[in-house]
């Protein structure tokens, strides 16, 4: 009994140990989770996450318990990738990484501490655990904006087949009498995301067979999305009788929850119906004496006796403190070089004379930028290009470039023949430079875009080498500055786009050495 509880005793001592290590580590992720993420309307559902998953290892106690723990290095398959991990996410500034590599982290401690069986017994609530995080910034842009569209397209299609007179742009949705703009707070992840964790949370006590749980999962999505195509379209027939108030405040709240609660009506009644028309054998839940081994075994298992034992616990944590000792004191970042403010910008460059244009404050809070500028600039035939460029002393955790491509459409416009094109820039040795290139369409207009992300030398073009170079000049050059170039000309209706092309590679070229003086090279 003595042995059983020194025992105890040391396990929640390496418990602790674990738990300050990771403290540690991964404290920045953890309060911006806390503070930035769950405090997000599309994500508030997270911080219940932990007490979901607190409760269903809790239901487990028994089994874990009666199961003998078998110490195995195998779970160093998951711990070195989560140090990895680790490193990229905290060097590229990208949260995810650091929230993948803390689930990793953890996964991994069990594995090596408890072995392979017991993780099983709590392989649900582990990996029930990821629905906590937010998505990548990139794909919630992207998934956030097609949500939006494609609510509003079907709540148009709502409306008219309920004989109302609706006309989408993008977003907006004009009914004549009035304008409806299906804002983030109508954006479908607002319910998709707590609908899919709330189908994964059924499944768990829906006791049949597999196929059966994943259809549940599957149908979440398109539930979703017609459920809030029939709250717009529910706003846009009151809003003739009711008004702007049905649109705002506690009517559009109280709308929201109750096409939730409605989609978990759907969801439990689609759990019947299968039941009902595809019935199956009962299956038979495993007892836990079944799985419980005797006293007699319980009490001759080799049991640790030491705070230093297992040999796996010794060495994850000197490898995490290691990690924490390396990650506090070594300063890998932010060397910013000096840079020459965008209020200085020319307002004559080439043939082109600007005009200053400014940008309001709640999109200079929401892109989390250092500096901007945005000019429209006029040739000597009137024709004009908007010139635009994000500056970003530092692309830290949660301050990252915005791409065009995300947001530009959310406006009515659609990207079509989007692809890359290299761009003479220097007439005296030929040199090139990439850019993404893309035709926008909207109401019978067309635009040509021209965007680019110049990063400490290089010129960049996606953003998956967004995050991989600024890992690799943060881990060796200290630096993570960084800009968005985008520059726009409408197609006018005397000319073609190649009209339109030639004007922009012209401009290009002329305004390419000006940056230069403002955007930090390499």
């Amino acid at each position: 009994m003595k042995t059983n509880t020194t025992s105890i005793r040391f396990g929640i001592m390496q418990v602790i140990t674990y738990i300050l290590l990771f403290i540690g580590l991964y404290f920045s992720a953890i309060q911006w989770l806390i503070e930035k993420d769950w405090a997000r309307d599309d994500y508030s559902y997270g911080i219940l996450i932990p007490f979901i998953v607190l409760y269903l290892l809790w239901e487990k106690k028994s089994l874990l318990l009666n199961k003998q723990s078998e110490p195995s290095w195998s779970g160093f398959l998951l711990f070195i990738p989560g140090l990895l991990l680790f490193w990229f996410g905290e060097l590229s500034g990208e949260f995810f990484m650091l929230y993948f590599s803390s689930w990793l982290i953890v996964f991994s401690l069990c594995w090596m501490n408890m072995g392979l069986e017991k993780v099983k017994v709590i392989l649900f609530p582990l990996f029930f655990s990821l629905t906590m995080f937010p998505l990548p910034n990139f794909i919630n842009t992207k998934l956030t904006l097609q949500l939006k569209l494609i609510s509003s397209k079907l709540g148009v299609m709502m409306l008219q087949a309920y004989g109302m007179s609706a006309f989408r742009e993008g977003n907006i949705i004009d009914l004549g009498f009035t304008q409806l703009q299906v804002v983030d707070a109508c954006n479908g992840l607002r319910y998709l995301m707590p609908l899919i964790v709330l189908g994964l949370f059924l499944t768990y006590f829906f006791k049949a067979a597999l196929w059966k749980k994943i259809l549940l999962i599957l149908t979440t999505v398109p539930i979703s999305i017609i459920v809030n195509s029939l709250r717009i379209a529910s706003v846009g027939i009151l809003y003739q009788y009711w008004g702007p108030m049905v649109a705002e405040g506690f009517f559009h709240d109280f709308s929201g929850w109750s096409i939730f609660m409605f989609s978990l009506g759907i969801l439990l009644s689609e759990m019947w119906i299968l039941k009902k028309i595809f019935p199956e054998k009962q299956l038979q839940e495993i007892h836990d004496e079944q799985l419980s081994v005797d006293e007699k075994q319980l009490e001759s298992r080799q049991e640790s006796s030491s705070f230093f034992q297992p040999p796996q616990f010794v060495a994850s944590v000197i490898l995490l403190g290691i990690t924490l000792v390396i990650s506090q004191v070594v300063e890998f970042r932010e060397k910013t070089p000096i840079s020459k403010s965008f209020d200085k910008f020319p307002m004559q460059v080439g043939g082109w004379n600007g005009i200053r244009q400014s940008m309001e404050q709640k999109f200079i809070d929401t892109l989390d930028l250092s500096d901007y500028v945005i000019i429209d600039f006029k040739n000597e035939k009137g024709k004009d290009v908007n010139f635009y460029v994000a500056y970003y002393e530092s692309q830290s955790k949660g301050e990252s470039i915005h791409s065009p491509e995300t947001c530009l459409p959310g406006s009515g416009w659609i990207f079509k023949d989007a692809g890359k094109v290299n761009i003479p820039v220097d007439m005296r040795n030929e040199k090139k430079m990439p850019v993404n290139r893309s035709i926008m369409e909207k109401s019978g207009y067309r635009q040509l875009v021209y965007y680019w992300f110049p990063q400490r030398g290089r010129i960049l073009t996606n953003a998956y080498e967004l995050k991989l170079y600024t890992f690799w000049d943060a881990l060796t050059r200290q630096r993570t500055d960084g800009a968005l170039v985008r520059v726009i000309t409408l197609v006018y209706p005397d000319e073609n786009v190649k009209d339109a092309e030639k004007r922009m590679k012209g401009f290009v070229k002329d305004i390419v050495p000006v940056l230069k003086e403002f955007i930090p090279g390499g």
